[in-house]
């Protein structure tokens, strides 16, 4: 992902910038803000907003993207996700993995969603907000049309029912559980709406209580859950949310999963496909991320013909040609270049806000920032696609904070650059393993089986 040729905004709220540079202090991916760092994308900008656009207008679109590690896989879905919400979209970014969010199971998918739903103005979980929004957009919709007060709870159960009819075909109880948080509501009963909305959130172990009080049974399984996601769906567009932008990140973890449970994610992978083309779920833009050998090995898509088929892309011309417009999309990765440039932008996004700016673009010069990028690749064996996660991380906390607080730091002849393995994730740790003559033990190894 080239980063030259900044576009980053002229002014910069001190809210905004302080999220980002806390987030890289971390060695973290910022949840927002991501527009004052991603350059270099412009090529993939038009084809992306058409998409987002016709979603937007009723349709829906699915997405792959493809990336190695390092290769800005989760940067680039939240920097779409930002997108999408200044377009009024609802986003939810879920990560899959075997114990706490198995793919073959949608209904801890579905749980996921609501859970890490936002919106424009709400955090995480907007759903009780959005249902609410819905409620008071039916009630306004009843009176528009004449409707009075004694009227109004008798045309708003007609609303429901006519909003919801294609969802109760193949989910009834989601409009049922609807029906019994606006009954608890209305009684006062705060503690049977709360349950009764977590049980529509996909929430098992709700009280028997609260779920006989709104007339549903059970807790919601793999099939219900995309009558439930349909059901969002609609709320989300009556309540006045243009769509619903999801991410399912890091979905190559279904490479280590047991065998038959592979298959079954696999299966309902190319089962959310399937729907999502068969225009069931209006309004949802869906993206999974993944790396290429999840999508080119044994182990992952191509062990699923059918889904292969699904997600084919072509890839052997030059990166500079790939077609955003396509099912598969590819993030060709970070070089020196590129990761330079990056640095150079967090240093100036940084200095802006430093108490001598100046003193920050000097100590800290382009020509510094090249050499702190070289040696950070240097202790991950050269690997310049994975550093840029731990270059950032050692550029914001080792060095712009030092230099921005003791007048006579000097990072040339002051700082070391120093990796403990503790501060490595598994891959970093992996390859810093090979370097200085060190080597990989068995166990570092990733084996196709």
């Amino acid at each position: 992902m080239s980063t030259t040729g900044s576009k980053r905004p002229a002014q910069v709220s001190a809210a905004r910038r302080r999220t980002v540079i806390d987030a890289l202090r971390r060695g973290a991916v910022p949840e927002s803000g991501l527009d004052l760092l991603a350059t270099g994308l412009d090529r993939f900008e038009a084809a992306l907003d058409a998409e987002l656009d016709a979603v937007a207008s009723g349709g829906s679109v699915f997405k792959a993207v493809r990336g190695e590690y390092g290769s800005g896989k989760t940067f680039f879905t939240r920097w779409l996700g930002e997108r999408a919400k200044r377009r009024n979209f609802a986003v939810a970014e879920i990560q899959i993995s075997e114990n706490e969010t198995p793919l073959h199971k949608l209904e801890t998918v579905y749980r996921r969603l609501t859970e890490r739903l936002t919106t424009s103005s709400f955090p995480p979980s907007a759903l009780r907000p959005v249902v609410d929004a819905w409620f008071y957009a039916l009630e306004e919709d009843a009176l528009a049309a004449g409707a009075t007060e004694d009227e109004l709870p008798g045309e708003v159960e007609k609303l429901l029912v006519a909003r919801l009819a294609e969802v109760s075909r193949h989910a009834p109880s989601f409009a049922t559980a609807l029906r019994g948080y606006r009954a608890a509501l209305a009684e006062g009963d705060e503690a049977t709406a709360a349950a009764v909305l977590a049980w529509l959130g996909g929430q098992p172990h709700v009280a028997a209580s609260a779920r006989r009080s709104a007339g549903v049974r059970g807790d919601l399984d793999h099939f219900g859950a995309l009558g439930f996601l349909q059901g969002l769906l609609t709320v989300l567009r009556d309540s006045g949310h243009t769509g619903l932008f999801v991410v399912l990140d890091e979905v190559e973890t279904l490479q280590r999963v047991r065998s038959d449970a592979r298959d079954k994610a696999l299966n309902a992978l190319r089962q959310l496909i399937d729907e999502v083309h068969s225009g069931r779920f209006p309004g949802l833009y869906l993206v999974i991320t993944g790396t290429p050998a999840f999508y080119d090995g044994q182990q992952g898509v191509q062990r699923l013909a059918p889904l292969a088929q699904r997600l084919a892309t072509d890839f052997t011309t030059d990166p500079r040609f790939d077609n955003p417009r396509a099912v598969q999309i590819r993030l060709p990765g970070f070089t020196q270049e590129s990761l330079v440039g990056l640095g150079v932008t967090i240093r100036d996004l940084y200095a802006d806000a430093a108490t001598s700016p100046e003193r920050v673009r000097t100590v800290v010069d382009d020509a510094y920032v090249a050499d702190l990028a070289r040696a950070v690749g240097g202790a991950l064996g050269g690997k310049v696609g994975v550093a840029p996660r731990l270059f950032l991380k050692k550029l914001v906390g080792d060095v712009l904070d030092r230099v921005d607080q003791f007048d006579d730091f000097d990072p040339r002849r002051h700082y070391k650059l120093t990796v403990a393995s503790s501060e490595l994730t598994d891959v970093e740790r992996n390859l810093a393993a090979t370097v200085t003559g060190g080597s990989a033990s068995a166990d570092d190894i990733d084996l196709e089986l």
